[in-house]
């Protein structure tokens, strides 16, 4: 049935209310990729699951599969595909290649070559209840009976969605979120994901753009109980990828009171916690708080892929008090289990306190900061808006003035022109992103690469003001449709979580950004040249 309804589907294009307007389990079907699912044939040689598991592949990797088949190399591929797309640090190599072969890393004993306690081997779970509870400044000792170690978070998505929820019911998510999400619960527990979508407008109690309240949460939770469906589960991201997000204490404590009054389980994914590059944001982990509204359906994700600029080695852990989760979980852990002699190699590399602190945190918060600093600036020559968050390897950034008309089919065509001029970008609908036009691009990079990566962006762009400008010179009762940004939009040239609200707190870089905004996006100059002066 699922099949049938994602082959039966259009492409996902339409606008946001286009969207809202239709059944929800329409919707969360047809958003499962980005591209067109009819253009697949069914094969007779898989099951209807492994049909859709082949769908899913063919949607969503298309750019991933591009990139490997033509990646970048300064020296044997100039001309090859540069990866603003997948979530990776590739600025600490030098650090964590020197680290990670180091005499102490190198033990190889009888344990680690024989099958382990399936949530672990001990040691392991002890040194990650050590670093949680210093680094998430838990107000006591984290327990290692609560520690489960798993290939990686994806596989904690999956085995927690399949333990938590019967297939066909679904989890509660804000968007835009990393998709990978939605493959990591559908794919093996067949659990669905309900959306409480976010948008750049400010409104209500809103304060920023893309703000998650626990009144948008509440909405769809209803709307989607209205339908029938049973939603078992909270997802929150914090850091929050793609925007950068970090939540507040009283904005965590609002969402899992809004989860314990609905009896949800809240799956907290802290990934990016140790990647807020920037003195000035303050990131609260979950397991910091006092007490928790509901500790036995508050589960909290953390892995070394991003905090260690290390995503080829799967690992993830899971920290739970509740034991019935602990247990069911670890059943799955026999298909997703950490080999023995990376559990050693993660364990040294966590209790390397003064390495952690005094060596690679220091330089990795620096490094990603004059990373962040490289793209934003060029975004703000560009007139381009964006936000300006803290966390993260990326940026949220606001291409809709570059789209004819409002539509994910307009961004598709845009991502498509990205690739075609050999960089990989990530748009807005691989993220469920409501409003058209939102892509995310990844800074962590080399200067080389981030400077190569940001020309060929800029003449992508170039290309299509450009265009726009003849359409617009032709049809000029076109010139102000919905869905483009223009200079009276909301500025998202947003310093951390605060709107300026005078001339004295804005920074002068961002007037200065928001001053060529206005000028590329104001004909003046086209029509009032130097040769009509002379």
């Amino acid at each position: 049935q699922a099949l049938s309804e994602i082959a039966g589907m259009g492409g996902g294009g339409g606008d946001l209310q286009e969207m809202r307007a239709r059944p929800l389990n329409e919707r969360r079907v047809d958003m499962h990729g980005f591209c067109n699912p009819s253009d697949f044939q069914r094969s007779p040689y898989l099951s209807a699951r492994g049909n859709i598991a082949n769908i899913f592949r063919g949607s969503t990797e298309e750019g991933y599969k591009a990139y490997h088949a033509d990646k970048y190399d300064e020296d044997k591929n100039p001309n090859g595909i540069i990866n603003f797309g997948t979530s990776e640090n590739k600025l600490c190599f030098d650090l964590m290649s020197k680290r990670l072969t180091q005499t102490d890393m190198n033990l190889m004993e009888p344990p680690l070559l024989q099958y382990p306690d399936w949530k672990g081997h001990m040691f392991l779970r002890e040194e990650v209840a050590r670093f949680l509870t210093y680094y998430c400044k838990a107000p006591a000792p984290l327990k290692a009976e609560n520690v489960i170690v798993l290939n990686g978070c994806g596989s904690l998505f999956s085995a927690l969605a399949t333990v938590l929820c019967d297939p066909g019911e679904a989890v509660l998510i804000a968007t835009p979120f990393y998709g990978g999400i939605t493959q990591s619960v559908f794919l093996y527990g067949n659990v669905k994901l309900v959306y409480a979508y976010l948008d750049s407008k400010i409104t209500g109690t809103s304060t920023r753009p893309f703000q998650l309240t626990v009144e948008k949460l509440e909405k769809a939770l209803q709307d989607a109980r209205s339908e029938g469906v049973t939603v078992r589960a909270l997802i929150l991201l914090n850091p929050q990828n793609p925007l950068g997000d970090i939540y507040s204490l009283s904005e965590l404590w609002d969402y899992l009171e809004f989860a314990k009054r609905h009896e949800l389980h809240v799956i907290v994914d802290e990934i990016y916690m140790l990647s807020v590059f920037d003195e000035s944001a303050t990131f609260h982990s979950v397991l910091g708080m006092d007490r928790l509204p509901d500790p036995q359906r508050t589960h909290v994700m953390w892995g070394i892929s991003k905090d260690f600029a290390v995503s080829g080695i799967r690992f993830g852990t899971l920290y739970t008090e509740n034991q019935d989760v602990a247990n069911a979980v670890a059943s799955l852990c026999y298909f997703h289990g950490v080999c023995g002699p990376v559990q050693h190699k993660v364990a040294q590399l966590l209790r390397d306190r003064d390495w952690i602190n005094q060596v690679y945190l220091r330089a990795n918060h620096a490094r990603l900061k004059a990373a962040h600093k490289y793209v934003t600036d060029e975004l703000k020559t560009l007139g381009v808006p964006f936000l300006n968050r803290n966390a993260g390897f990326f940026v949220w950034i606001d291409f809709r003035k570059y789209l004819r008309t409002g539509t994910f089919e307009e961004e598709m065509l845009l991502w498509r022109r990205f690739l075609d001029n050999k960089v990989l970008l990530s748009c807005g609908k691989a993220f469920e992103c409501s409003e058209p036009g939102w892509f995310r691009i990844i800074f962590a990079d080399k200067t080389h690469r981030l400077q190569l990566g940001m020309q060929r962006i800029r003449k992508v762009l170039e290309e299509r003001e450009q265009e726009i400008l003849a359409e617009e010179k032709e049809q000029p009762c076109q010139s102000d449709q919905d869905g483009k940004a223009d200079s009276t939009d909301e500025v998202i040239f947003v310093s951390r979580h605060q709107e300026p609200t005078c001339a004295s707190s804005s920074n002068l870089g961002d007037l200065i950004g928001l001053l060529q905004q206005q000028m590329r996006s104001s004909d003046w100059l086209q029509k009032n040249t130097a040769e009509q002066f002379a």
